[in-house]
């Protein structure tokens, strides 16, 4: 099994994911270790004076003007971890709670934290163990960190809540430590204010949205050259040298996956027969320009999501010269905006493939197809309610796109008077980019009977498009034909563009695509 190693110096992406999604192993570094020793002497000769320190001897938030005797600190760390596991709502993702879990076990190793080397091994062992705290969707304002989410996590390491077992049973979280031969942590200084204040859950959310979004924009741009070449468009559009002189990274690189995957159709270039057209619709013609500003966009949020992968976020901090420093690292308005920038980005993306998607089935626009690409047009409705489906799709991505980082609350006595909500717009983007694979789906679903439809008329598509097609109808994503219960093809042409199957069945013929 693949292990991650977690030291100082932070993760990568693809930890997060294998550890998140590849269930891969977690170990502690001997640097870690050190700097975890190195840092919990900072605190403990802090917690020895008799001068008040933040979050080592005093209350928190607005509460931080009580100093702490030594007596009450053990039950000042317990209280904080289980008054803040206050989530409520349904419960979040597996994938979620582990990169939630592992990004908090990272900055903890930082060594800023002031945390014992035994409770970043007891985090480790609980990933390992394959035990996933149970959290809840509502509770985090995305400042002061993700606080909800991670109490929720960090109760479980006190042996104290509920927890899902490596089976999938939810259960008391002290049982399964047990059954794992994993002992519960008693929380010292500074520990249960260090497990909650992160900005690990809207990350891991970030990290994980990219990774399918990177995935995702590949398989866009297959369907939109399919339905360029189901339209009879021209590809002269994609050349290199019309975008070299507008250099956009991300339009150059999706002008030339459409171009790849053409390459060698007998369907472009047939814009000046019957019809003529001098330009295509900005649907077709402009999907490169629209997608590659998705692709900088995502470019943009993985170099923040580097950033903070490469960060110590919590709040005091334990700094090289003995200093333990309040700071306002916690604050999530960076991963805020790149988060509801996708979204963004997602939105457009949605509504330009469901624009191809109606031209598709208009007759009056789809340049000799049969209306809705029925068999029998009036007898059968043929992708009629398809559409109307990809539209519903393509309006809550609207709704979503709406940024949860413009908004702010104010909470903690006006202590913590203005927050990034970078935890909402992290869940509404997971729901963006799920919509936005449906979305493509149906797209590709259109497209690809459109194809067929035009090879009934003799003309012939271009080699990676005919092996998308033969790679999905081998998948069970049906072809034209009278109308069928419609739902289960449609799922089939998600299953296969949200598998990486449409990507993966054209690759061979164009190289790998950018």
């Amino acid at each position: 099994m693949h292990t991650v190693v977690v030291g100082t110096a932070g993760l990568t992406a693809a930890d997060v994911v294998a550890v998140a999604r590849g269930n891969a192993r977690v170990e502690l570094s001997e640097e870690a270790l050190g700097a975890l020793a190195a840092a919990r002497e900072i605190v403990d000769a802090l917690a020895a004076k008799p001068e008040p320190v933040y979050g080592v001897s005093t209350g928190f938030g607005a509460l931080a003007t009580r100093h702490i005797g030594h007596d009450l600190r053990t039950q000042l760390q317990r209280n904080i971890v289980r008054s803040h596991a206050a989530g409520m709502g349904p419960r979040v993702e597996r994938e979620v709670v582990r990169a939630l879990m592992l990004l908090r076990l990272k900055t903890v190793c930082s060594g800023h934290t002031g945390v014992r080397p035994e409770v970043a091994q007891t985090m480790a062992d609980v990933l390992n163990a394959g035990i996933t705290p149970v959290v809840h969707e509502y509770g985090s304002l995305g400042c002061s960190g993700d606080l909800a989410p991670l109490s929720h996590c960090a109760l479980t390491l006190m042996g104290e809540g509920e927890a899902e077992g490596p089976t999938g049973t939810v259960r008391p979280a002290g049982e399964l430590l047990a059954e794992h031969g994993i002992t519960p942590v008693e929380l010292h200084e500074k520990e249960g204010l260090a497990l909650l204040n992160g900005t690990d859950g809207m990350l891991g959310m970030l990290i994980m949205a990219l990774a399918d979004l990177e995935a995702l924009y590949k398989s866009a741009d297959v369907t939109a050259a399919l339905s360029l070449e189901a339209l009879l468009g021209t590809d002269k559009v994609l050349a290199p040298e019309l975008h070299a002189i507008r250099p956009h990274p991300g339009q150059a690189a999706s002008a030339a996956n459409m171009l790849a995957v053409l390459k060698g159709s007998g369907l472009t270039g047939h814009h000046q027969d019957d019809a003529p057209r001098v330009q295509d619709a900005y649907s077709v013609r402009c999907a490169p320009q629209v997608a590659g500003a998705g692709r900088d966009t995502i470019a943009h949020a993985r170099v923040v999501a580097e950033r903070e992968l490469a960060s110590a976020v919590d709040n005091p901090v334990v700094l090289p010269d003995g200093r333990v420093e309040s700071n306002g690292n916690f604050h999530g308005a960076p991963v805020a905006y790149v988060l509801d920038f996708l979204a963004i980005a997602a939105a457009d993306l949605g509504s330009i493939a469901e624009r191809r998607t109606d031209r598709l089935l208009d007759k009056n626009r789809s340049h000799g197809l049969p209306p809705f690409l029925a068999d029998d047009p009036g007898v059968d409705s043929g992708l009629m309610i398809a559409q109307y489906t990809q539209a519903a799709l393509v309006s809550e991505l609207k709704r979503l796109a709406v940024p949860a980082s413009a908004d702010s609350i104010p909470s903690s006595a006006m202590q913590e008077d203005h927050v990034s909500m970078g935890w909402s717009a992290a869940r509404k983007l997971r729901t963006a980019v799920d919509n936005l694979t449906r979305i493509v789906a149906v797209e590709f679903y259109a497209a690809a009977r459109a194809i067929e439809l035009r090879e009934g008329e003799g003309l012939t598509p271009a080699p990676a498009s005919r092996a998308a097609i033969n790679a999905a109808r081998a998948a069970g994503v049906g072809g034209p034909g009278p109308d069928r219960f419609l739902a289960p093809d449609l799922a089939a042409a998600d299953a296969f563009v949200r598998g990486g199957h449409l990507v993966a069945a054209v690759e061979p013929v164009t190289g790998p695509l950018a």
